[in-house]
């Protein structure tokens, strides 16, 4: 069961200027429409216009590929418990070719078996930086050797900019109308 959201949309006739263009700006996107963490989001139109920039480049132009980048927001929403990214990219990384299997093991909240070499890295590297808030040398050392020192950087940037979405949602109870379905993790 969802709670009721906090933050609603803004009926059209009620937004600021600012925020009429923010909306405009999105749906012109690659999004193509406000949904999700935008909703809470357009309360503060500027950092909004800069945060979905920011999402665009790491969504759609990052140093990864669609299906590394796809597992690292579900490895993220899982971390954070937050269905609406899930629901929303499980479905995407599926048809870019991350596993059922992969998937199922993340929202169970256990480490894949069956990963490639890439998917284990990426894995890895944000199950230690969220369990101890860091890296090691040996797992920085792995991840620059398979994507570089921007791979690094990127893939900190999906984790933190999903990380920053899901914590809106979380807060705000915006759910998109997407029903849990991520187990509670102890």
């Amino acid at each position: 069961m969802t709670k009721p959201s906090r933050m609603p949309p803004i009926p059209q006739g009620q937004l600021s200027p600012e925020q009429s263009k923010a909306v405009a700006d999105i749906v012109a996107g690659p999004r193509g429409s406000l949904v999700g963490p935008f909703i809470p989001l357009l309360r503060s139109p500027d950092f909004m216009n800069r945060l979905q920039k920011t999402g665009e480049y790491l969504r759609f132009n990052s140093a990864f590929e669609t299906r590394l980048s796809e597992l690292a927001i579900l490895i993220t929403a899982r971390a954070w418990s937050q269905n609406f990214e899930w629901h929303h990219h499980r479905p995407i990384a599926e048809k870019a070719g991350v596993r059922k299997e992969v998937i199922a093991a993340i929202a169970d909240g256990r480490r894949p078996e069956a990963m490639g070499m890439d998917e284990a890295t990426i894995y890895d590297f944000l199950d230690e930086l969220c369990r101890t808030r860091t890296v090691s040398d040996a797992t920085y050392k792995r991840t620059v050797g398979m994507f570089g020192e921007k791979g690094v950087i990127d893939l900190i940037g999906i984790h933190g900019y999903y990380s920053l979405l899901a914590m809106i949602l979380n807060v705000t109870h915006t759910s998109g109308g997407v029903e849990p379905e991520l187990p509670a993790l102890p």
